[in-house]
């Protein structure tokens, strides 16, 4: 590995960062004085223009793995996510234009672009320290995030709730990691698996199992999984609208990327295959760009995934029940959808199957989980308040705004013909044939009941926006770029839900 190899590796990291001194110089040193809106205009469009730069290194550099110890990989389920994350970046950038919170325009694309530098970090890493880097990059980047609307009480109160946790889990994860390093002696994950396997240190090292939980902890906080996530509810009931919808979908994508390539590695450790041979054959996969396949889970870590699982389901749906404001019933519904996915991580097998249908998941979810912040956002300014009162009549307030409304909220509660329908019968599919026995079956007869359920409270905002009548039936305003963005993101999932093929194929043959 030289220096050459090592800047292939993070072009597209380094658009990122160069795409963060472009804005802050050009808010700062030009258009300081200028009106505020045009300052917001410029900042978000430079940064989508950063953005795009970073895709395209993405897509150029294609499939190869950096260092003898495969330190960074791309292409396959990397550049997927990846792609993702710039994608879902770019999309609210521009939901930023409208949203008008904050007058520290420049310095907050620039959190918002080096968060997403963070999520591309983490989706490449293969080892332990650049995990770690990438995480808290990131991580700090959405604690500033959540504390820019500075006239906002519950934004303080949320951003210092969010930096207690994340300081938490981090000590938790650090932890864990450093318990894998003294036990095998290296940071890489593919290292780690291999003397784990060959070391017999299943039988010889008992504390494994204290970091694989430990581990677990410090990750199931950053998806808010079940019991770690009482950050989440509070952190987007407060968090300035495009940081809530950042939050609630690119920090997903980047974190359960992480999550496939540890359960990739974890899979390896606890089967009773040749794991040599394993190694060599990812990293192979990894510079040729033929896609690697992962082996099936024993009992550790299965188990932690099937109870993250299944209790963020359950408790994730049925909180939502309760909610009056719909930024917390959202955040309740990512806990929710959040447990599906760990579903699909728990049962992990030796076809890609599994990690297609995860990132499918993932990626609509992000995509859908953006346009629906970005109405509560146009109803909240509008209003004053993100309760469901305040979705009354809005059919007749916006009709097009309530249409994309009820596109975004079906999508979410799997509906047919969207592209939410087809994430959970993919995900779900893909459980089934991968795992035999009746453990499965259950698990996913639990996430069909929990989506049923989802189904009322999504309706409940639905009834509000086109069944009862509001007091004032004053037209809703809602600035031009965000309108046009809500009405793609609305139409994307109409035409990914009608051919679901569109974005499958695109996955796998990344």
């Amino acid at each position: 590995m030289n220096y050459i190899d090592l800047f292939r590796a993070t072009l597209p990291e380094t658009a990122l960062e160069v795409a963060v001194l472009v804005v802050v110089i050009a808010d700062l040193a030009f258009l300081r004085k200028a009106a505020l809106q045009t300052r917001v205009a410029v900042a978000a469009l430079l940064g989508v223009a950063g953005c795009a730069a970073s895709l395209w290194a993405v897509t150029a550099t294609g499939p190869y793995a950096l260092g003898g110890d495969l330190i960074l990989t791309a292409g396959g389920a990397t550049g997927v996510a990846q792609a993702g994350i710039l994608v879902l970046t770019a999309l609210t950038l521009l939901l930023f234009i409208g949203a008008g919170f904050t007058r520290n325009v420049g310095e907050y694309v620039a959190v918002v672009l080096m968060a997403a530098a963070g999520g591309l970090l983490i989706a490449a890493a293969q080892d332990l320290l650049v995990i770690f880097i990438g995480l808290e990059l990131l991580s700090l980047s959405l604690y500033i995030m959540t504390a820019f609307a500075k006239h906002s009480d519950k934004s303080a109160e949320a951003a210092m709730k969010y930096y207690l946790f994340g300081g938490m889990s981090a000590a938790f994860l650090l932890f864990g990691f450093s318990y894998l390093y003294g036990i095998t002696g290296s940071t890489n994950l593919h290292q780690i698996q291999l003397a784990i396997y060959t070391q017999n240190a299943m039988n010889a090292a008992p504390m494994l199992y204290v970091a694989i939980v430990l581990i677990a902890a410090g990750l199931g906080f950053k998806v808010a999984a079940v019991p770690f996530h009482l950050w989440a509810p509070d952190t987007y009931e407060g968090a300035p609208t495009p940081a809530a919808a950042f939050i609630a979908s690119v920090s997903k994508v980047a974190s359960f990327a992480l999550l496939i390539s540890i359960a990739a590695s974890a899979s390896h450790v606890f089967d009773g295959q040749s794991v040599a041979s394993s190694v060599t054959a990812q990293v192979i996969a990894a510079g040729t760009g033929s896609r690697p396949v992962y082996l099936g889970f024993s009992a550790p870590w299965t188990l932690i995934l099937v109870v993250f699982a299944t209790a963020s389901m359950v408790l994730g749906n049925l909180a939502a029940l309760a909610q009056t404001s719909v930024r917390r019933l959202l955040a309740y519904s990512a806990i929710a959808h959040a447990g599906y996915m760990l579903l699909g991580l728990a049962f992990f097998t030796k076809t890609p199957v599994s990690t297609d249908a995860i990132l499918y998941y993932i990626l609509s979810y992000g995509l859908t989980a953006i346009g629906a912040f970005g109405v509560v956002g146009v109803v909240e300014r509008a209003s004053g308040s993100d309760k469901l009162d305040a979705f009354l009549g809005l059919h007749k307030r916006n009709p097009l705004l309530a249409g994309v409304l009820l596109v975004l909220f079906l999508s979410l509660a799997g509906i047919p013909p969207l592209v939410g329908f087809w994430a959970k019968f993919n995900l779900f599919a893909a459980v089934l044939s991968d795992a035999a026995g009746p453990v499965p079956f259950l698990l996913v007869a639990l996430a069909v009941a929990m989506s049923a359920v989802s189904l009322y409270y999504y309706l409940q905002v639905l009834k509000r926006a086109y069944v009862m009548n509001a007091a004032d039936d004053a037209p809703l305003h809602v600035h031009p770029v965000t309108m046009a963005v809500l009405v793609a993101i609305a139409a994307a999932v109409v035409v990914l839900g009608c051919f679901p093929a569109l974005l499958q194929s695109w996955i796998a043959g990344f």
